[in-house]
């Protein structure tokens, strides 16, 4: 069976074709970027069409590279990022921009909303403890969905009265695709209003009185393996698909790419480094750490939770090396080479480069520590005003020591995570190392050497966002029988072991995670100062 994939991550899209039956094989691929637009206020967002455009020319990029017919397709999935905002009138067209899941405008509202009275862990005691009943989690960020949908609310009341219904970013695609306003329990779940108790699966509507949440805005709630509905004529001669194609539900990146990577069993840890990183552990049950900013997420599985742990700013931390450390470094002009296109290509053409140059500074960076909170963080610590930082640069800090100190303070923070995760569940070793981070061996040992941990690769580490998408479209089309038999399909490419680093290495990186776990606490009012 031909199922179309489209991972719709933050800078641009990644359209896949994969070959789903007894395996899984990607038959062509095509991409497409678009643009994220910041504000000094802390707003993030994007816009609704440029997605749509760039679904249209990778689509028709990938059917001319690989010759297969439109009919010939049997299914569309969506896996990509989660908890935005995109507010839609009747006809599903967007009142405003959506926001992005980075968009941190809405403290306000989250300080009106949760942040006042008697509290447990910075909130308001009765609002969390309701939240956790009915959910198992809390919308304890500046950056959830919910906050943004009141910031809408209270300053562009114009636009706020036009909107019909609260939708994800896949899920206005899929209204685009299909004209049905669905969102996915992953979906809804991210936005901290969703019952979970007893396996229920619906709107909450006490939470939504109390935060103040028209529940009408709410769409109905469907399963990541289910028919959605089929291809409108219109939009599918603008992707260039045929009238009818299947779309299923799909689902958002923390709920496929570790499904992608092949971690579906209880006790399966997955890292992913894109954009932003996580560490997510899957669970039969649900858990809370409302100290660390961790909770189980509901995911694709029926039963199964993603006990989920994010940083705002990973792939990113590597983007932000490529535009100001690295282009000059490599006298990337004279040699008239472009790698100043999209995450796909800095993690082939930068990487190689870093794999040259990482290994010229010795484990430890020199002892310079980088901390990657350039937007702020989530976990272990919320901090919408933290910001990067490299700390302990000496007269003998060159480049390559600060782009080292880059990748491994990523791994410290992906490190801490983990630990974290452990303090409340049981994380597995190896785990599976995923997204365009992985491409690197570079990143992936020194990932292995930090966590002192196995450390598994899958084939296409990047794309596998899309291949969950497929895998789950699969199971709503009967091809597979349940998400459990992934597992069967994905194998690990590449294994990393730690100790590479040898004794010294595993003591300057030791002791530089013990200070880099320091350094929030000991810049926190300084950030506040700066960018409160």
């Amino acid at each position: 069976m031909l199922i179309l994939a489209y991972d719709i991550g933050t800078t641009g899209v990644k359209t896949c074709l994969f070959d789903v039956g007894d395996e899984i094989r990607m038959a062509g691929s095509g991409s497409c970027g678009y643009g994220l637009y910041t504000f000094p206020d802390g707003g993030a967002e994007q816009h609704a069409d440029e997605w749509w455009e760039a679904m249209c020319k990778s689509t028709r990029e990938l059917l001319e590279t690989t010759g297969v017919a439109p009919a010939e397709i049997k299914g569309i999935s969506f896996c990509s990022q989660m908890q935005g905002l995109v507010l839609v009138d009747k006809e599903g067209v967007p009142v405003r921009h959506p926001m992005s899941y980075m968009d941190q405008r809405a403290s306000k509202q989250m300080e009106e909303g949760i942040g006042q009275g008697v509290k447990i862990a910075g909130m308001n005691a009765v609002k969390l403890l309701k939240s956790l009943q009915a959910t198992g989690a809390v919308s304890g960020s500046v950056k959830d969905p919910m906050w943004k949908y009141l910031w809408v609310k209270d300053e562009e009341p114009d636009a706020f009265a036009k909107a019909y219904k609260w939708l994800d970013v896949k899920e206005y695609l899929i209204c685009r695709c299909t004209g049905r306003m669905v969102m996915t329990e992953d979906s809804a779940f991210s936005t901290f209003l969703m019952e979970t108790r007893n396996g229920k699966r619906c709107w909450n509507k006490e939470l939504c009185r109390m935060f103040g949440v028209d529940t009408n805005h709410l769409a109905e709630i469907v399963k990541t393996t289910d028919l959605v509905g089929g291809l409108r004529a219109q939009q599918a001669a603008e992707l260039g698909l045929a009238e009818g194609t299947p779309v299923y539900g799909g689902g958002g990146d923390a709920s496929l790419i570790g499904i992608g990577a092949g971690c579906v069993k209880t006790g399966d840890t997955h890292i992913y480094c894109g954009t932003s990183g996580w560490v997510s552990t899957i669970t039969e049950k649900q858990v809370v750490d409302t100290g660390s900013m961790i909770a189980a997420a509901v995911g694709a599985q029926p039963g199964h939770y993603n006990y989920f742990a994010e940083m705002e700013t990973a792939g990113k931390s590597l983007e932000w090396v490529k535009d100001h450390l690295a282009l000059d470094e490599i006298g990337i002009y004279m040699e008239k080479k472009d790698i100043t296109g999209g995450m796909e290509v800095i993690y082939t053409s930068l990487y190689d480069y870093m794999s040259e140059v990482v290994a010229q500074s010795r484990p430890g960076a020199g002892g310079v520590i980088f901390a990657p909170w350039l937007h702020g963080n989530r976990c272990p610590f919320e901090d919408s005003m933290a910001r990067g930082m490299f700390f302990n640069i000496s007269l003998n800090t060159g480049k390559t020591e600060m782009i080292r100190a880059v990748v491994e303070g990523i791994c410290y923070h992906l490190r801490w995570m983990l630990e974290c995760q452990e303090k409340k569940v049981k994380t597995s070793d190896p785990v599976r190392f995923c997204g365009g981070g992985a491409l690197s061996p570079v990143i992936s040992q020194i990932l292995a050497d930090i966590l002192g941990r196995a450390v598994e690769v899958p084939a296409e580490p990047q794309n596998v966002g899309s291949v969950g998408a497929a895998l789950v479209a699969a199971v709503g089309a009967g091809v597979l029988g349940s998400i459990e038999e992934v597992s069967s399909l994905i194998k690990p490419a590449a294994v990393y072991l730690p100790g590479s680093c040898g004794s010294e290495g595993k003591a300057a990186y030791e002791r530089n995670y013990q200070t880099f776990k320091k350094l929030h606490d000991s810049t926190k009012k300084l950030f506040a100062e700066l960018n409160g």
